[in-house]
């Protein structure tokens, strides 16, 4: 899945601003900082896997990396989890201070529907596919998921609640992306099986996050470790024991897969993502 990688970071800088302004170099810190692309990579595969042009599709993979990159922005300010560190390197707002990080995060909420019209000539294609990614983004996904991360805290919650909390936080964006590389294709139809494969991948990395949270280490994350602890949030470490955890993922990944065998084309590489991810160490 590496094969994206310079494409989507290629095609990113081209829709990043070239301005000297505090709120554009902080823009430009903030997505270039690293990450894996994993939400764009979707976009592009799933596009392929449904026999659309992948390269067609990379307004709407820079699209989801923009929002992506906004939420960790301001996931990352005081008000929220308050981390110094993103990737290895200090956090927008400790670069930039508090204020322009927010504006810098804004922008690039903005600045992704802006890219997202520039899709395709067919109105109906762009029209969808920017409604999937307000819906993902929005107080219905990603915010409303934000929103039962910050009221679970120093409460004592569910799995349920922790399931659903991380299907909208940390889900719904997978879900958009390869939900969005399907409407790319226009194969509405294969919808159903992308949505499965993304709320396994989706839970499987959320779960992963919770363990290497306990069990990794800060230069290895590139992030502080231990902040569930800190801020006394239930996970699904805490509610399940690393080791049936793990087991969770191992089950998660497998159902993924099995997701795949509804597309014609090969679906190897998204196979091997699911693993990948279920393996990852940072």
């Amino acid at each position: 899945m590496n094969k994206y990688l310079d494409l989507i970071n290629s095609e990113l800088d081209k829709y990043m601003p070239d301005g000297s302004d505090v709120v554009s170099r902080a823009m430009r810190y903030s997505i270039e900082n690293g990450g894996k692309r994993i939400r764009p990579t979707l976009v592009l595969e799933f596009c392929r896997l449904c026999g659309g042009d992948e390269k067609k599709a990379l307004p709407l993979a820079c699209a989801i990396e923009m929002i992506h990159t906004y939420s960790l922005i301001h996931d990352d300010l005081p008000c929220m989890d308050n981390d110094d560190y993103r990737r290895g390197k200090p956090s927008c707002h400790i670069a930039f201070g508090y204020e322009y990080a927010l504006l810098a995060g804004d922008a690039l909420l903005t600045l992704a529907f802006k890219t997202a019209a520039e899709f395709s000539l067919d109105a109906r294609l762009t029209v969808e596919a920017i409604k999937t990614l307000a819906d993902a983004a929005g107080w219905s996904g990603m915010v409303g998921g934000q929103v039962l991360d910050l009221q679970n805290e120093g409460k004592k919650v569910s799995l349920g609640q922790v399931e659903k909390t991380d299907e909208l936080k940390t889900g719904e964006l997978i879900r958009a992306s390869c939900v969005m590389g399907c409407i790319a294709a226009d194969r509405f139809d294969m919808i159903p099986y992308a949505e499965e494969y993304a709320k396994c991948i989706g839970t499987a990395f959320q779960i992963v996050d919770d363990i290497l949270d306990v069990t990794s280490d800060a230069e290895t994350l590139g992030k502080p470790i231990g902040s569930d602890v800190e801020n006394e949030k239930c996970t699904y470490v805490s509610l399940m024991g690393i080791e049936k955890a793990k087991e969770y993922v191992s089950k998660l990944t497998e159902k993924a897969k099995k997701a795949l065998m509804n597309f014609e084309n090969d679906a190897s590489d998204l196979a091997d993502f699911a693993d990948s991810m279920a393996r990852r160490k940072s």
